[in-house]
């Protein structure tokens, strides 16, 4: 044999040496059982990762759905403040109008009350000088007796009319 013959069979008979070495300390099972091992430790980060995942999702679902009901509230509390707004308003112009109204017609009345003294007034007064006139008249052109009873009768009239 040759000496590169001799040493192939040496290599050889050395790697049938490790391979047994290798065998007989269960290294591929160590290997293998290390390899499930990782795999193992990724499945379960995947799984975990999908649950965050879902999680996730589920947070962002309610959370989209709780702005909207928020946008929602929001637009019908808009909504009431306006109709609140709408209604105070017709409501302040109504209690003016009837305010107006209501001091208008105070105005009148005090007007036409105003009006009835200064009417009443001037009876009065043409009645006072009415008297008078026919006082002095009647006191230069009848006698004492006659004045006494045509003052009584024009006084008796003249209240007469008044009441």
């Amino acid at each position: 044999m040759d000496a590169t013959s001799l040493a192939t069979v040496w290599t050889l008979v050395a790697l049938i040496i490790f391979l047994g070495i290798v065998v007989y300390l269960k290294v591929p099972a160590t290997v293998f059982k290390s390899l499930d091992d990782r795999a193992d430790r990724i499945r379960d980060e995947l799984d975990e990762a999908r649950k965050l995942r879902e999680e996730a999702q589920q947070l962002l679902a309610e959370y989209q759905r709780k702005r909207k009901e928020a946008e929602q509230e929001a637009s019908d509390i808009v909504a009431a403040a306006k109709r609140d707004a709408s209604l105070l308003l017709d409501d302040a112009k109504q209690k003016t109008q009837e305010y107006v109204t209501r001091r208008t017609a105070m105005a009148e009345h005090k007007i036409a009350q105003a009006e009835r003294d200064a009417v009443n007034e001037v009876r009065a007064r043409a009645v006072d000088v009415a008297v008078a006139a026919a006082g002095d008249l009647l006191a230069t052109k009848v006698d004492a007796k006659a004045r006494g009873e045509l003052f009584k009768s024009a006084l008796k009239d003249v209240r007469s009319r008044l009441n």
